[in-house]
């Protein structure tokens, strides 16, 4: 792949947005927990699906996370973390958004990705904003961030938390996202997919369950026991997956 036609760096406020492409569906790459945005290339997802990118089937866009001020952040409660975690999607809603949409010349539908809590963020922003994204593809993401802190929980962690939001889903709103969403929820069975650290694969499990009680759109892929919570299998993973929306 030729970076000096593929690869620009842009910031965004104290963010960056590192863009792969030049032609395609736009994509919108979430890091891993407290990761940035050069980590898709640098661990390898970049060149798993880097023939769509020099095809012109696909435009990559990848940011920086916000954890280390958001749901990291051990000395709040979790009310408190959401709180902070909603400047990160108006981040994302106000400004990353509209550039991807200045970028390609118009407005797009986006497919978002992302791995272990970059997973968390493509389901979370696809379920609430299926107005800008219709697509998502989440590997190894645990879904319930009560798992991660302590203290009271109120509206900004209950709509910020996909396991309770979307239990609830009713009415007009739930009939238009089953029109218009369509989630594809990846984990495996081997090495940190089932422990403390990650919970990705019971909590896969718990969404999937959800979204088919609410008649979501999605699909479920399970990967063996040897598929491990880690960069390789996700570089995998998204080259099965990505070629099959775009």
């Amino acid at each position: 792949m030729r970076r000096d036609q593929v690869l620009r760096t842009i910031p965004l406020g104290d963010q960056h947005v590192v863009c792969y492409g030049h032609y395609g569906r736009p994509v919108l790459a979430f890091p891993s927990d407290s990761g940035r945005a050069g980590d898709f290339e640098a661990n390898g997802l970049l060149g798993a699906v880097h023939d769509l990118v020099e095809a012109g089937r696909v435009k990559i866009y990848c940011i920086d996370s916000f954890e280390t001020a958001s749901w990291r952040r051990a000395d709040l409660p979790l009310e408190r973390r959401a709180t902070e975690h909603k400047r990160f999607e108006d981040f994302v809603v106000n400004d990353v958004v509209p550039f991807i949409y200045e970028d390609c010349g118009g407005r797009q539908e986006l497919l978002a990705t992302g791995c272990s809590f970059g997973a968390f963020h493509a389901a979370n922003l696809t379920l609430k904003r299926g107005d800008l994204c219709r697509e998502a593809i989440c590997m190894s993401g645990a879904y319930d961030m009560s798992r991660l802190g302590w203290g009271e929980k109120g509206d900004a962690f209950y709509f910020s938390n996909p396991v309770d939001y979307v239990a609830n889903l009713h009415g007009d709103h739930l009939n238009w996202l089953r029109g218009r969403v369509h989630l594809t929820l990846v984990v495996g069975q081997g090495a940190w997919e089932d422990d403390s650290a990650s919970g990705a694969l019971p909590s896969t499990l718990r969404l999937a369950g959800l979204l088919a009680e609410k008649e979501i759109p999605h699909e479920l892929d399970m990967w063996g026991h040897d598929s491990a919570h880690d960069w390789p299998w996700w570089a995998r993973q998204l080259a099965y997956h990505l070629p099959r929306h775009c």
